[in-house]
């Protein structure tokens, strides 16, 4: 389980998708803030929150990045995620996560 994953799912909540993904890959506080309004489908273009942030965290790598999760999460906008792939929130936090990993 990554980091940006126990960010997400801990009790009291305090990391958004977006949050905890910039949080747990080594964004700055800074960035950790600005991701507070990117959460729950309100990320830009309706993208997943977790998928917003890892695409900030490797530009140069994001048309790797969004091709990755597509596969493994099934989609790319929160809505879609949530309606048609049904992947749940966490496994998207932990998938983007990974992906920030992988491509660094």
């Amino acid at each position: 389980m990554t980091q940006a994953h126990a960010l997400f799912t801990a009790v009291p909540k305090t990391h958004n998708c977006a949050q905890a993904v910039m949080d747990g890959c080594g964004g700055t506080p800074g960035q950790v803030a600005e991701m507070a309004a990117c959460g729950g489908g309100r990320a830009p273009g309706g993208l997943c929150g977790a998928l917003h942030a890892a695409l900030l965290l490797r530009p140069d790598r994001a048309e790797e990045i969004k091709a990755a999760f597509a596969r493994e999460v099934g989609a790319l906008t929160c809505r879609d995620i949530k309606t048609k792939a049904g992947t749940p929130c966490p496994i998207c936090v932990e998938t983007a996560a990974q992906l920030v990993e992988r491509f660094a």
